[in-house]
């Protein structure tokens, strides 16, 4: 009984988090939700769908048609472009998406190679596909940096893709069009899907540009993308999100889809309509706010001297501090935790190479960096 489960567990994300709700006057720079609301607007969307009536029943498992429709507008103005009717699904957000897609293209004992570190959460889905996660060590002193030879070595026989987020989560790096193009040369030298988690993709500072290898109709073939609208458009909790590839991909893809979810759900697409329709503004706004707080986070980091160093992130909103000692992270997370109370996420939850650190999320309110800031350096300068 319990077979399939075993060789998985909660996200240690999760597990810092219901830690932390034991504690009383807690805060948390753990768990990577925005500190927005929904805009007004895309509120207002999905409540004229539920006054009009037109969400009580399923919509086409590849989603309403309207909203693919923008979906592949939207791609176009980013130099992508796909089919609505035949390269596009609707998904209940990202997580839908990627299991879906990973469910398609693999079968029980193949290996995925993903960056260390990355999201905790690829790990635990690949094993409930029945795969195997092989780590390929990212190059710290490079910024968090591919190194190909590194992902080379990991490639066996039963490689089946090469699977990372780009901005990266944990590290708040963004890969660059140079070590992207690189890396889909590997994955075609070797015949591998590559599959991109892009959700965090419209928070790029420091005038940095953005390429997706959806861009390059080369890779067309063997390339997966996936976006949710959780994070551009503060939407965690409507659970939408979506998958783009190959017409002969997707057709795949979306038998598996429909075997899980039959569809999104039908008043979050209308959401993802409005945010879609209206939403850029307030993007705009959003990441105006964390490159604020990317500041605000990284001036408390160097006032800690070299009790936490760290790679100044370029996107997304967390930082991934690297700390003297060698006590496990997840041990000094639940110290910090038990005599600070503040939430953080050690860094081994995101791989091998994430130990040693810790991730702190500068998507919280300033109040909360503020404060969690001045609650992680009590913590080491009473622990030294």
């Amino acid at each position: 009984m319990f077979e399939r489960t075993k060789s998985i567990q909660l996200s240690v994300i999760k597990q810092m988090e219901l830690l932390a709700s034991r504690y009383a006057n807690v805060v948390s720079l753990a768990q990577g939700i925005p500190s927005f609301d929904t805009p007004s607007a895309i509120k207002r969307r999905a409540s004229r769908a539920l006054d009009d009536g037109v969400v009580a029943k399923y919509s086409l498992s590849p989603g309403l048609p309207e909203l693919r429709e923008l979906i592949e507008l939207s791609l176009a103005n980013d130099n992508m472009f796909y089919d609505w009717q035949s390269e596009i699904i609707v998904t209940a957000g990202s997580i839908e998406a990627l299991t879906a897609t990973l469910l398609t293209i693999t079968m029980p004992g193949d290996e995925i190679i993903i960056p260390d570190p990355t999201y905790t959460s690829y790990r635990e889905v690949i094993r409930l596909c029945g795969c195997e996660p092989v780590y390929a060590k990212l190059d710290e002193a490079n910024g968090w940096a591919f190194d190909l030879e590194t992902i080379k070595n990991a490639i066996s026989e039963k490689t089946k893709a090469i699977f990372f987020c780009n901005p990266n989560n944990p590290t708040g790096t963004v890969y660059s069009k140079e070590q992207l193009l690189a890396l889909a040369q590997v994955a075609e030298e070797n015949n591998l899907y590559i599959i991109s988690d892009e959700a965090y993709k419209d928070f790029i500072y420091d005038d940095l540009t953005f390429f997706s290898l959806a861009e390059d109709l080369k890779y067309r073939k063997r390339f997966i993308r996936v976006f949710t609208f959780s994070k551009a458009f503060a939407m965690t909790g409507w659970r939408v999100g979506y998958v783009h590839s190959d017409a002969s991909i997707i057709k795949e893809i979306m038998k598996v889809h429909d075997a899980l979810v039959t569809c999104a759900p039908v008043v979050s697409q209308y959401a993802a309509m409005g945010a879609l329709e209206m939403g850029q503004e307030w993007i705009e706004l959003f990441k105006k706010e964390y490159a604020k707080r990317r500041d605000l986070i990284c001036t408390a980091l160097d006032s800690l001297g070299d009790k936490l160093t760290y790679t100044r992130p370029t996107s997304a909103y967390f930082v991934m501090p690297k700390y003297q000692g060698t006590k496990p992270s997840f041990d000094l997370a639940v110290d910090i935790l038990a005599k600070v109370k503040l939430a953080t996420v050690p860094g081994s939850a995101f791989g091998p190479a994430g130990e040693n650190h810790l991730r702190l999320s500068f998507g919280r309110k300033e109040e909360d960096i503020i404060e969690g800031m001045k609650r992680l350096e009590q913590y080491f300068n009473s622990n030294p």
